[in-house]
């Protein structure tokens, strides 16, 4: 039977997921008691503008292991997943897993994040296209931006990992004080590919996860600064100065 370390914590930015929040709580707390363990910490900013910041403080009075994190000041997504960071850091976890809410990633999942970084992995990255993994009830259009975006992140920086985009991901504590205090130039998704390519020189793995994608939407500015953000390593590799953490 594996032996999962106890000092975890899950970072979840959440905006506008009133509705999915309680059964998503449900089995994220099922896994938390199955093993013993576990913190939560739901990042809320104000992008949210339904009830989900009340859900998540009544969900924290009934068990405290649920933290909720009020960051007015997020700029963008990539401060809520930073923040959340510095939280959890904060607090002395010594791996910190970071996954989206809305029943995008499954918390079921956590367990072989733990198990990968337990083996003596620095980072552990969610992928969907490597065995055991896949995209389900996903709209055409999410599936071609998500695949296309890992297609050609892999063309260009020369990375061989099966899965690019994904944000279902767990770090070490001594790797996640590195990214806090690093200049990240995305401002949007591409966050997960940027982190990707700085901390290829890191002991890292990949663990299947099934994704599930409600809805398509990516705006055309999280577009754009995806293609500027990956054309500006691109660049760099090619000077052979490309940055890595």
């Amino acid at each position: 039977m594996p032996i999962y370390p106890n000092n975890w914590a899950v970072v979840i930015p959440l905006a506008n997921e009133e509705a999915e929040l309680p059964e998503f709580t449900a089995l994220l707390r099922l896994v938390m008691d199955e093993m013993g363990g576990g913190t939560a910490y739901f990042v809320v900013d104000r992008v949210s503008k339904d009830r989900t910041l009340e859900c998540c403080e009544e969900l924290g009075r009934l068990d405290p292991r649920l933290i909720t994190k009020w960051i007015p000041e997020n700029r963008n997504v990539v401060d809520a997943y930073i923040n959340g960071f510095r939280a959890a850091l904060k607090d002395g976890h010594e791996i910190i897993i970071e996954m989206d809410g809305g029943l995008s990633h499954d918390p079921r999942a956590i367990p072989g994040f733990l198990r990968a970084l337990n083996e003596g992995n620095d980072c552990a990255f969610g992928s969907r296209y490597m065995n055991g993994g896949s995209m389900v009830d996903s709209p055409l259009r999410r599936r071609i931006l998500s695949k296309g975006g890992t297609i050609l992140a892999r063309w260009l920086l020369g990375s061989r990992l099966a899965d690019m985009t994904s944000g279902y991901q767990a770090f070490r504590r001594s790797v996640l004080f590195k990214v806090v205090d690093y200049p990240l130039r995305s401002k949007a998704h591409f966050y997960q590919t940027e982190l990707r390519h700085l901390l290829r020189n890191a002991k890292l793995i990949e663990v299947p996860i099934h994704y599930r994608a409600p809805s398509p939407r990516v705006s055309q500015g999280a577009i754009r600064n995806a293609l500027s953000v990956l054309f500006y390593y691109f660049l760099r590799r090619l000077q052979g100065r490309s940055p890595a953490i």
